[in-house]
């Protein structure tokens, strides 16, 4: 259904805003709220910290769930309270963060205070807190732009309340906000449910990649224990070792590189997040560099796979034909087959099975930091099957991990779709190009 119109409108003399209902007023912020700043007691004073006050940061608004917001990562004790410059502000005040990121919100349930990344806004008599909560949730464009500094941006309290907004009624701010909760549920339960779908989608596909590289695809090949507790039995024809025995693994060169604007590319942690080496963004080096850094049998070769050893541990990538010469930056190993008959998009599948992922977990555990060492690599267990079986294999999971993805990409383009129509229909009840005082459902199936 389409909303209709107010009777009349008026020039805000605001650029972002254009026209509002006539009858509606533009005023500053500060007009609505009191502006409150917040602070942060000294770290090295354990008494002020770990009390019963919450204690709002940017990091609490950030990827939230709801808007409202009862309880805070870090809290502070009365003593914290008083040997800082940050104040407690009453439930029903919005939480902004005006450092970058410039304009995450929540709506305090509770009493609570914040540190200097954070103002709060204190509603005046009359003032809606959920209609300006909206208001302000598609405002982040305009707030960062009115955001100063060099290291970071941050948005002045100043520059806060000069911030030019519709101001409806009361009535009418309550009667939008109404509209808006119940609009935006309907709208976030429908997202829930492509989530789902693609939680569901990645679970399957798992489990398909899984099956298919320990058990096989005949249903009838006779099966013999693998030797591995967690593994079961395997096809009686396959082989189940290290991967050492299949694939030799190379560390890295343990050397700084000189970076240059224009020279040979290097492949570290983030070329290796897809199916293939990405370099269209890779850090350059010399040939100088590049030379000793392909020392030793580390120049990478069309069927090599590059694996992440560090952070974001167990990425791989393969290296293809079409790859200029490049080579390897820090915290990846270089992955060759003992056999130039084994299928690179087979181990690349097994790597990203939970095979891989259960010894990784479990090779980490404990660890402060997400890192594995090689010899660890070099012992992960691996099935191995015969080489055509293994193209068989990746061939195989190639058209069905296809369908998966295919799938999984419907449902996240439905979801931008669903967030795109989430936003312009909060944009156009803030901003009164729609009239919803007396409005119907909107059915968003049917878009």
């Amino acid at each position: 259904m389409s909303f209709p119109r107010y009777p009349s409108y008026k020039d805000s003399g605001v650029e972002w805003l254009g026209e509002v209902p006539g009858h509606w007023e533009v005023l500053a912020l500060k007009k609505s709220f009191q502006i409150v700043g917040g602070s942060t007691p000294k770290s090295d004073t354990e008494s002020f910290w770990d009390g019963d006050i919450l204690w709002a940061t940017p990091s609490d608004l950030s990827k939230r769930e709801s808007v409202y917001m009862k309880d805070t990562q870090r809290k502070i004790s009365a003593a914290g309270l008083a040997s800082c410059g940050t104040t407690l502000v009453p439930a029903a005040s919005i939480i902004l963060s005006t450092r970058a990121p410039i304009g995450s919100l929540a709506i305090a349930e509770v009493e609570m205070c914040t540190n200097q990344g954070c103002k709060s806004l204190i509603p005046s008599k009359g003032a809606s807190t959920e209609y300006f909560a909206h208001l302000l949730s598609i405002s982040s464009t305009e707030l960062n732009i009115r955001g100063k500094g060099t290291t970071f941006l941050e948005l002045s309290g100043d520059e806060l309340g000069a911030f030019k907004i519709p101001v409806p009624p009361p009535q009418e701010q309550t009667q939008i906000a109404a509209f808006l909760d119940r609009e935006t549920a309907k709208i976030d339960g429908l997202v829930a449910e492509q989530r789902r779908l693609m939680d569901l989608l990645r679970e399957k596909r798992q489990a398909v990649i899984s099956h298919a590289v320990t058990q096989g695809l005949n249903p009838d090949a006779p099966m013999k224990p693998s030797g591995i507790e967690w593994l079961g039995d395997v096809p009686a024809h396959w082989d189940v070792g290290p991967l050492k025995r299949y694939w030799s693994v190379t560390d890295c060169k343990h050397i700084t590189a000189e970076f240059v604007d224009e020279g040979i590319p290097l492949a570290s942690i983030r070329e290796v997040q897809s199916r293939w080496i990405s370099l269209e963004n890779a850090k350059c080096t010399t040939e100088y560099f590049y030379e000793l850094l392909i020392e030793g049998g580390r120049q990478p070769q069309p069927g090599d796979l590059i694996f992440s050893r560090n952070a974001t541990v167990g990425e791989v990538a393969q290296v293809n034909v079409e790859h200029p010469p490049f080579a390897m930056g820090q915290d990846v190993v270089l992955l060759r087959k003992q056999s130039q008959d084994y299928s690179s998009d087979y181990l690349q599948h097994v790597i990203r099975s939970p095979i891989i992922i259960l010894q990784l977990a479990n090779m980490m555990i404990g660890s402060t930091f997400k890192r594995i060492n090689v010899e660890e690599i070099r012992s992960f267990v691996t099935p191995c099957p015969p080489p055509s079986e293994q193209v068989e294999i990746a061939t195989f999971l190639e058209g069905e991990v296809g369908k998966f993805d295919t799938l999984t990409t419907e449902a996240q383009h439905a979801i931008n779709l669903l967030q795109e129509r989430r936003t312009a229909l909060i944009s156009a009840a803030v901003t009164g190009q729609i009239d919803v005082r007396v409005s119907n459902s909107y059915d968003f199936n049917s878009c």
